[in-house]
């Protein structure tokens, strides 16, 4: 194949790529949601008379983190809850991520914080959250917070200010109808980096953020940024430099989601995410490499969701060795969803088998509907007798 070539059928697979995971988790946002003109984004917190937000000491041992995603729905569900937990001790799996702040921007959890409550972005689905995370600590299990940034529709329809805004007027909103946040605008980044203080106070082990990219879809044309000329992927470097500064000191660990094409392509995928801005700064980078999201031709694979450990074999290979020698570690986002192609127990374990053979951080998997089994998982000894 040709340079030339090559070239163009991988900007074609990043396109396709984007659009492809953003249409897996979009949804609509209410349009009676009522705007505020003004928010305060402060980091004040309501007192806390009887100590719930207690602060731990010390980082959990970091580990070989072998995951699975749930929605705050399912962990505030106490039926589901167990069956995970059920699983989790069957199985080698050993940690879970649990929506605090979804594709909505709502804030899932019952907050303390001033700005959340006084500006009604909070709609809790979690009631006690403190009390969820520390039944799953009783079970071993490591409690991951994840945390979208700015696709967030509940602060941008709330506090127009921070919203990326529509060259015609009003707030610009991507092809699904979701309003986003402006990227470059650091109230935003207080915000977030507020919500994820105090969930490690509530007792979550690590904070994943998600959504850490310029929107990739909708009528960009009519997007005002704030950046200018300045390149998309050093605003993000700069957001999560404040990351780092932030939340390094606290007891917990930070990562990030990323495209999962970004381990072989390193220009921004016009979204602003590059490898190279976040290695220093988070303790974890998850691309999210799901075969089923690369396009037919890929590595010359008629169905690349038919091949999954071909797929994450060559990820891996492209993208670990720009990890060598820097902060983050690579744990990636694994498909656990059939689209493309059946996932079977083979097609999970092809996945896995491709991560642990060339790196020992772990591995998540992502099932939107959180339909889990231990098709493809290693079962504990007790659980095979």
């Amino acid at each position: 194949m040709s340079s030339t070539a090559a070239r163009f059928l991988l900007a074609t697979s990043a396109s396709l790529a984007v659009i492809l995971i953003v249409w897996q988790w979009s949804a609509t946002v209410s349009a009676a949601e009522r705007s505020v003109t003004a928010l305060d984004l402060t980091a004040a917190v309501q007192p806390d008379p009887e100590g719930r937000l207690k602060q731990k000491r010390a980082k959990p041992p970091a580990r070989e983190v072998k995951g699975l995603y749930l929605t705050a729905q399912s962990a505030a569900n106490q039926a589901k809850r167990d069956e995970i937990i059920d699983l989790v001790n069957r199985t080698e799996l050993n940690a879970v991520v649990i929506d605090i702040k979804d594709y909505s921007g709502k804030i899932l959890y019952d907050s303390d914080l001033d700005m959340v409550e006084r500006y009604g972005t909070e709609s809790i689905v979690i009631k006690d959250l403190q009390s969820v995370i520390k039944k799953l600590h009783e079970n071993g299990i490591y409690v991951i917070a994840r945390q979208t940034v700015f696709q967030d529709p509940r602060l941008a329809e709330r506090y127009p200010e921070v919203a990326i805004r529509n060259t015609a007027g009003g707030i610009w909103r991507d092809r699904s109808g979701l309003a986003w946040v402006d990227p470059a605008n650091e109230e935003v980044w207080g915000y977030n980096a507020a919500i994820a203080s105090e969930a490690i106070r509530l007792g979550f082990d690590e904070i994943n953020f998600d959504y850490v990219r310029f929107p990739s879809d909708g009528d960009l044309s009519r997007a005002v940024f704030t950046n200018g000329a300045r390149p998309n992927y050093e605003v993000l470097h700069d957001f999560f430099r404040f990351l780092n500064q932030k939340l390094s000191p606290k007891p917990a660990w930070i990562s990030i989601d990323m495209f999962g094409f970004v381990m072989e392509s390193h220009d921004g995928l016009a979204i602003g995410q590059r490898l190279s801005d976040a290695l220093d700064e988070v303790d974890y980078i998850s691309p999210m490499i799901y075969p089923s999201h690369y396009p037919a031709g890929y590595l010359g694979l008629k169905n690349p969701a038919a091949a999954p450990g071909t797929v994450i074999e060559h990820s891996l290979e492209k993208g670990l060795p720009h990890f060598v020698g820097r902060r983050a570690q690579a744990r990636p986002w694994l498909q656990a969803f059939h689209l493309g192609a059946y996932y079977d127990a083979a097609k999970i374990r092809a996945q896995i088998d491709a991560v642990e053979s060339r790196t020992t951080a772990g591995w998540l998997l992502w099932n939107a509907a959180n339909r889990y089994s231990d098709a493809g998982l290693k079962l504990e000894p007790a659980a095979e007798n």
